[in-house]
């Protein structure tokens, strides 16, 4: 995800030029075939990559390039990364529980909860709760020169309202049109309504009940992640050659909030996204509204969450996310247990990496099925 805004801070960064590229691990066994595809989503991707991947009985590994640009560190389950827009997932677990009990209905309008806000160039009259989730809502994508705290942070508030003067991208109901500005909002809904920051309700919802202990929602000016942790990088690859220059602490986090700025690590991500479909979260009638899809293609739109086909027949439940500060990652699960989570030290964005990203974790699930 992207913010069209120039950060006020200038970074200092080492551009480092080398020929070549860091060996990719293989794989022997059962895995080879998802070991293949790692490798060549590494050349679309950053200095390394990682799936994280099994089932109800065993859990596995792989990896290819490096960690840390320089070394030679495989990247682990337990390394600390940003997670971008897997963080819609946590907001609209915290929504849905709100919806358990009472105190959101997802057919209502946002201006019944937060009056005011959702205004200019929108109705907050006629956009709903569950357009906002759907990404069905009309509001523009991203948020557009916010104003800045004293101290260089950022409100749900200030940023949300940067935005209402910009241009709707569909009319309300009318279509799938991601926003992150939709997701900014519904932060704001569960400030409302829970009389917590959004973190906190987060975290105490979600986060600490699920013993997500790699799993955190940053306070502002926090930049940095906990040990162990996966650097994030910019740059790219030439031809033959490739340069990283390190990202990890370069922006303020709360300019993204509940659209995208949380860390995990690949285990933490499978655990929590095996919660949603296990009743650990909230009840069956908020899951079932959950995946209340709009198709789009062959897969489908939930509320913060995707259906998607495998090529081994049946469905899988999935989110991906990217943050400039540079992690790209997908968790994709199935109600028969399987599960994969892959990661890349980079903002691997272009449609060749996304498309080989999916083409690995779906790899991973389908091992051994018939």
């Amino acid at each position: 995800m992207k913010f069209h805004r120039r950060l006020g801070t200038a970074c200092a960064v080492a551009l480092v030029l080398t020929a070549g590229s860091v060996a990719p691990a293989h794989a022997q066994g059962d895995h080879a075939a998802t070991q293949a595809l790692l490798d060549q989503y590494l050349m679309q991707a950053g200095p390394g990559a990682a799936v994280y991947a099994g089932d109800s009985t065993e859990a596995w590994t792989l990896t290819a390039g490096t960690a840390e640009f320089g070394t030679h560190r495989p990247i682990t389950t337990a390394d600390h990364y940003r997670i971008g827009s897997q963080t819609k997932t946590f907001t609209a677990a915290v929504v849905l529980q709100l919806f358990d009990e009472g105190r959101v209905e997802l057919d209502a309008p946002i201006e019944r909860y937060l009056p005011g806000v959702v205004t200019g160039n929108y109705d907050g009259h006629v956009i709903t709760v569950r357009q906002l989730l759907q990404h069905t809502s009309g509001l523009v994508r991203d948020v557009r020169d916010p104003r800045a705290e004293p101290d260089g942070t950022f409100t749900l508030a200030a940023l949300v309202a940067s935005a209402m003067d910009e241009p709707p991208q569909a009319a309300p109901g009318a279509t799938i049109a991601y926003s992150n500005v939709a997701y900014l909002v519904l932060g704001m809904l569960i400030e409302r309504v829970t009389g917590q920051s959004a973190g906190e309700a987060i975290t105490n919802r979600v986060i600490t009940p699920l013993g997500l202990e790699g799993t955190s929602f940053p306070a502002p000016r926090t930049r940095g992640l906990p040990d162990p942790y996966l650097p994030g990088y910019g740059g790219g690859r030439i031809g033959g050659f490739y340069f990283w220059y390190e990202m990890t602490t370069s922006a303020e986090l709360s300019l993204w909030s509940t659209a995208g700025n949380m860390a995990s690590t690949l285990d933490d991500l499978v655990e929590f996204f095996q919660a949603l479909g296990g009743g650990r979260l909230f009840s069956a009638t908020a899951l079932a509204e959950m995946r209340r899809v709009v198709a789009v293609g062959g897969a489908g739109a939930g509320l913060g969450i995707d259906r998607v086909p495998l090529p081994c027949g049946g469905e899988a439940w999935a989110k991906n996310g990217g943050l400039s500060t540079g992690h790209t990652s997908t968790t994709l699960v199935t109600d028969d247990g399987r599960f994969a989570s892959i990661v890349t030290n980079t903002l691997a964005g272009s449609a060749a990496a996304i498309q080989l990203g999916m083409d690995v974790v779906k790899s991973a699930v389908c091992e051994g099925v018939s």
